[in-house]
């Protein structure tokens, strides 16, 4: 049985970003095993739980505080994504930015929506 998260596209948009994420730290040097690596996979994991959570919850001032949680999280894995970029880690900035930014609009208008603007 389908929940309503998973007819939501900003879940499935942040299910897909981190399935990508916990592929391209597969890559990653073995001493980032728990460093970097470790907080890319938890930062896009908490992305889409926290649509699932808030979802879950009884009331839109709930759900929207959960969609801020999430937004944040993918603000650090976006940070995240610029310095294992810039440390040579992987070479798929553009790529995973390309994911990152619709993204952040559908959860802003998931935001907005609910909060009734």
């Amino acid at each position: 049985m389908s929940r309503k998260y998973q007819r939501l596209n900003v879940w499935r948009g942040a299910m897909e970003l981190a399935e990508k994420v916990y592929l391209i730290t597969r890559h990653f040097p073995d001493e980032e095993r728990f460093g970097l690596s470790q907080q890319m996979r938890r930062a896009s994991v908490s992305v889409a739980s926290n649509i699932a959570e808030g979802s879950g919850r009884g009331t839109d001032k709930d759900f929207v505080r959960f969609l801020y949680i999430a937004r944040g999280s993918l603000q650090e894995l976006e940070t995240q994504l610029f310095l294992s970029s810039r440390l040579a880690f992987h070479d798929e900035l553009e790529k995973l930015n390309q994911d990152v930014d619709p993204i952040y609009a559908m959860l802003n208008n998931l935001i907005q929506a609910l909060k009734g603007a």
